[in-house]
């Protein structure tokens, strides 16, 4: 059995939660949610404002652009845009992007995205975006030759995509799910050579704690492991030890609020930091966290992600 995959940044409010939080993909992008939540009554106007700014800062445009394709009829409105401005490759990456929503939502047919995806490649060669779009469908539903092209497609054009990083990780971990503690597993050696390759202030000096948790969430769903991270050895052996320090110790050197998904990198630290039993760096991780809670990787393999991401913050800030 194939082990499932991490669950996506949706925006959904926990029901029966006193304290109201939720998780929103928007992270700390007050104004990307602003104009999600505008997006999703039809106004399409200040999507367009928005990536227009936004140009080739390819990172930041991926994030805005897949958060803005899981607003609500994303897709519909989109095709309104595209049809008043048929030339425009905003309206038609954001179109592509939200078409592969549907087509994971169960809603929309994979041909259609495909199609949609090979459009907006076509307006804009040099954009990632597209590229991500087809990505994020090969990860749930494309092999793995397939999802290996894609992320080269992304890197051809920004090497250092944070999004793109990710999501091969997470597929890359799912290899092998009942090979136990493998330390030389090519999740591992990926992660590796991604934060030497990429610049000193790179984010992806974090990529190898991503992979260690995700591998972790692979064992766990496949009984390798216990499903209660606080129970597994997997945090506190010596490859956890090495990875966190060397990623904590970035941290404290490059981390900056500027980079659009960061907080995604804050959570998957603070979450091997706390389950190493490290509580003082942890409470400085929640600190900076704030409010802006990824599911991932709080839910891994199976868990109520708000529980867990409450009971580590309490237990940590308390221990602080």
């Amino acid at each position: 059995m194939s082990p499932p995959p991490p669950p996506p940044l949706g925006r959904s409010r926990r029901r029966g939660s006193r304290s109201g939080q939720f998780f929103d993909p928007a992270l700390d992008d007050a104004r990307l949610g602003a104009v999600r939540d505008q997006l999703a009554q039809g106004r399409w106007s200040e999507a367009r404002t928005l990536l227009a700014e936004t140009g080739d800062d390819w990172d930041r445009r991926g994030h805005r652009v897949v958060v803005l394709a899981r607003a609500s009829g994303a897709a519909a409105w989109t095709r309104d845009w595209l049809l008043a401005e048929p030339e425009s490759a905003d309206a038609a990456t954001l179109l592509a992007c939200a078409t592969v929503v549907g087509v994971l939502r169960g809603k929309e047919k994979e041909q259609r995205a495909r199609d949609a995806c090979r459009d907006a490649i076509r307006r804009a060669p040099a954009d990632p975006t597209p590229w991500l779009g087809l990505l994020l469908l090969a990860r749930t539903l494309g092999t793995e030759e397939e999802t290996s092209q894609l992320f080269d497609e992304v890197r051809t054009r920004h090497p250092d995509h944070h999004h793109a990083h990710h999501l091969m990780a997470a597929r890359l971990a799912e290899r092998h799910p009942d090979a136990g503690q493998d330390p030389l597993h090519e999740v591992y050696d990926f992660a590796s050579w991604a934060a030497e390759q990429a610049p000193a202030d790179s984010p992806l000096a974090i990529l190898p704690v991503v992979a260690h948790a995700e591998r972790y969430r692979v064992l766990a769903s496949a009984g390798q492991e216990p499903g209660n991270p606080a129970a597994s050895a997997h945090w506190t052996g010596r490859r956890a030890r090495q990875v966190l320090k060397t990623a904590f110790d970035w941290w404290l050197e490059w981390e900056s609020e500027e980079h659009p998904r960061g907080r995604v990198d804050l959570n998957f630290l603070a979450h091997a930091q706390f389950h190493d039993g490290r509580f003082a760096e942890a409470a400085a991780l929640f600190q900076r966290i704030g409010p802006h809670i990824t599911p991932a990787p709080w839910s891994y393999p199976d868990r109520d992600p708000h529980k867990a991401f409450l009971a580590a913050r309490n237990a940590a800030l308390g221990s602080a």
